[in-house]
């Protein structure tokens, strides 16, 4: 029987942890390791081969919480201004909040660019400039207009149980490349989903979105690895100890490979100690590269700007981390949409473009897939008391750039004032298919088995868009 002064191996764990080791503890003190169960002995974060030839390998997901309003930013309805002011119902059974009111005109300018003339908006000057990189997907649709139940389906592919996220699916495929960083990071999530857009669910939690944060406007920078109270070399002795501990008792212990987890996640923790630091400093970036993401280089710390959300994403994929997924909103513009939408593209416009470019630069757009979009889009119509839209999710936009998705291309369509995905339909089961599709793994074969079946990201439809692949 165990001493009751003596703490436990899970106590002296969890007493010993140190800063920012606890978000890798985190995500590795629930690990159940199915894959060492099975027989497949090694670590579970370790490469894997994917089930065909990747066109990407790596994947960055720009998500604009709040649902941005296609009709606004990159689906052109010229109609829109034609019967502006006019009197419309919604068609019947769309998932959409409004089902009555007043057209709205797009209250922004358009344009076409690029050699495939795609249409963008006044909102997003320096994004249209990359016009010919964009895979422009007119035709998307979700099965909620309820914020919440939507970004949960769009991260997981269902609202209706917790599901892994997209990128613990990616994690779980293919693992990761990187021995001193996770290989899915979230950086300032919003709360939104409540953590379940970079939760794991099921999977084992090694597979979960590891999460950095601080650095909003009053708060300092990011947060990371490191624990003034404890010298490095101090630590490095008290996790020599445990693992001699844990050597010592062998296996002879119930649920041992979740202990080798803690303990391996403070392992991991420590590498990063050395490695992260490094990768949020942008001291050392040129001025040029700062300037591309409309970064001041005399206040470049300020963490609460999207271009330094979207730089540190270029760096942390350099340095092999497999997901890194960011998000700005909130984009859910009721009420004086001009003015709310002009703020926010002007805060994501020339970081989106600088990312793009930079990525290009660097000869890693062609193997980085690029994804932007919201959980659903808005309505065509306000109400005469307001000059905003409503939530609909029965047709927006997304885009995809690089990492084997022709650019230059418009795909799908809505109906003419943009309320109903109308043509070449795009379910969120479709994306994720494609978005797995390209990056190797097969959406019917990625499956886990869970409570008696089955479970895989795209439950049991989804299709690979192929006319938008290179």
């Amino acid at each position: 029987m165990m001493n009751p002064t003596i703490p436990s191996r899970r106590e002296w764990l969890r007493r010993t942890s140190c800063g920012f080791g606890s978000l890798a503890l985190t995500a590795l003190c629930a690990e159940e390791s199915n894959t060492l169960a099975a027989g497949q002995p090694g670590n579970p974060l370790a490469p894997k081969k994917p089930h065909a030839a990747p066109k990407a390998k790596r994947v960055i997901f720009l998500f604009m919480r709040g649902g941005p309003s296609q009709v606004d930013t990159f689906d052109y309805k010229p109609e829109l201004q034609k019967r502006d002011g006019q009197e419309i119902k919604a068609p019947k059974g769309i998932p959409t909040q409004r089902t009555e009111g007043v057209i709205f005109g797009s209250p922004f300018t358009w344009a076409q660019h690029g050699k495939s003339e795609t249409w963008v908006s006044s909102a997003f000057p320096h994004v249209a400039r990359h016009a010919d990189k964009l895979c422009v997907l007119k035709s998307m649709h979700c099965d909620s207009a309820v914020h919440e139940q939507a970004a949960i389906q769009m991260h997981t592919g269902t609202f209706q149980q917790v599901r892994p996220s997209l990128g613990s699916w990616v994690l779980y495929g293919l693992g990761t490349e990187s021995k001193d960083l996770p290989g899915f990071i979230t950086i300032n999530p919003p709360n939104i989903a409540r953590g379940k857009d970079y939760g794991s669910a099921f999977l084992p939690a090694v597979y979960q979105g590891t999460l950095l944060s601080g650095g909003g406007k009053n708060e300092g920078p990011i947060r990371f690895i490191g624990n003034p109270e404890i010298p490095r070399d101090v630590q490095r002795a008290q996790l020599d100890l445990l693992g001699e501990m844990n050597r010592d008792l062998g296996g002879r212990l119930e649920h041992e490979q979740r202990i080798e987890g803690l303990i391996e996640s403070h392992e991991l923790a420590f590498r990063m100690q050395a490695a992260v630091p490094g990768l949020v400093d942008l001291s050392k970036e040129s001025v040029k590269t700062l300037a591309l993401y409309g970064l001041d280089p005399a206040n470049v710390a300020r963490y609460d700007s999207f271009g330094r959300q979207c730089l540190l994403a270029r760096r942390f994929l350099e340095a092999g981390v497999r997901f890194v997924q960011i998000s700005l909103g909130d984009w859910d513009h009721h009420n004086d949409l001009k003015k709310g939408l002009t703020g926010l593209a002007s805060a994501a416009d020339q970081p989106i473009a600088g990312l793009l470019a930079d990525l290009e630069n660097r000869g890693m757009l062609d193997d980085t897939l690029v994804i932007w979009g919201g959980e659903f889009g808005r309505s065509p119509i306000h109400y005469p008391t307001n000059t905003g839209r409503d939530h609909n999710g029965a047709g927006f936009t997304y885009w995809l750039a690089g990492g084997g998705v022709k650019g230059g291309m418009s795909y799908g369509a809505t109906d003419e004032l943009g309320w109903v995905a109308s043509e070449n339909r795009v379910h969120v089961h479709d994306l994720h298919a494609t978005v797995l599709h390209l990056l190797g793994l097969d959406h019917e074969r990625l499956t886990y088995r869970y409570g008696g079946r089955d479970f895989r990201l795209t439950d049991v439809s989804g299709r690979v868009v192929k006319e938008i692949l290179a």
